[in-house]
């Protein structure tokens, strides 16, 4: 599983070339090359990987403030097709997680560890008013429990995307 994610918090307009190569180093390449490591026995075992994306990649509106995040995501999305298209027995997967804060300790997010929280509290109602941040966020220990269902019975099948939100916002999706 691939789940690496940078997310820088600024406007696109202040990203410089550094904030771009961080955020595709590790939201694409990162897991291009990781990927391309595993290939020998992921081909080998007709094995799964899956890697996690973003409902901002896949279902929202761009988000203020997110803009490479966002682009890298949606990068991350095509990498995952392409993967599929060249080595078709390999069960590649996208899973499209929705709002999580993360958990404790190994479960911890880093990705907010950044942010300027003046500039977060400047986005914030755009985020609101979009309905991109509500009061449903998901348990990280119930999507660790839907990836481990899904890696553990893949046996041959293909599943190409799977989606992880709360019941209010599946609900409205």
């Amino acid at each position: 599983m691939y789940c690496a994610g940078v997310g820088i918090l600024r406007p696109l307009a202040e990203l410089d070339a550094a904030d771009w190569r961080r955020t595709f180093d590790t939201n694409v390449v990162g897991a291009a090359l990781v990927t391309k490591a595993a290939l020998p026995h992921l081909t080998a075992s007709n094995g799964t990987v899956a890697y996690l994306s973003s409902i901002s990649a896949s279902f929202t509106d761009p988000w203020p403030g997110l803009g490479a995040y966002v682009v890298s995501k949606a990068a991350l999305d095509k990498l995952i097709e392409a993967w599929r298209a060249e080595h078709g027995s390999v069960g590649f997967t996208r899973v499209v997680v929705g709002n999580c804060v993360g958990g404790e300790g190994a479960s911890a997010t880093s990705l907010t560890a950044e942010w300027d929280q003046d500039l977060a509290a400047r986005f914030y109602p755009a985020w609101m008013a979009k309905g991109y941040v509500n009061s449903d966020f998901l348990d990280v220990d119930e999507i660790v429990r839907v990836i481990a269902n899904l890696l553990e019975n893949r046996a041959g099948t293909s599943i190409p995307s799977i989606t992880i939100t709360a019941r209010s916002i599946a609900a409205s999706s």
